[in-house]
């Protein structure tokens, strides 16, 4: 039976004559002496900067879909005639009156506290043709 040498197999210096292989059996050796400073500190930096990175791109995709949402409802409300180009139509005042509020913010509240709240009664609101009203019957 053969006997092995003690000493380490240590290849010939062509196999680790790169630059990279040299700086990678440096770090190897010195990251098992500071694992945080050589592996934890450049991880933890990484998802820092990367979260100041991508914050900006988030909002700017949801700045899109707002806009796009926005613009796909104008052009419903155009067209099922619930608000025209300038912004009021006829089928608009009738379907949803708007009172305006005269004088100030405190006659206002009083008036809105002097409602009874306890006795109230409640009203179906009336449906565009072929929408479902949510009865079962």
């Amino acid at each position: 039976m053969t006997v092995f040498q003690a000493k380490r197999f240590r290849p010939s210096g062509s196999a680790a004559s790169s630059l990279g292989e040299c700086i990678g059996q440096m770090y190897r050796a010195r990251l098992s002496k500071h694992p945080f400073l050589l592996f934890g500190l450049p991880f933890m930096s990484v998802m820092v900067a990367a979260s100041f990175v991508l914050t900006p791109a988030t909002a700017l995709r949801y700045e899109r879909h707002d806009r796009k949402v926005q613009q796909v409802g104008e052009q419903e409300a155009m067209s099922l005639g619930i608000k025209g180009p300038d912004g009021d139509s006829e089928n608009q005042i009738k379907m949803n009156p708007r009172r305006r509020v005269l004088g100030n913010e405190k006659e206002e509240y009083y008036r809105l506290m002097a409602k009874d709240l306890d006795n109230w009664e409640q009203k179906r609101v009336q449906r565009w043709k072929g929408e479902p009203d949510g009865r079962l019957s």
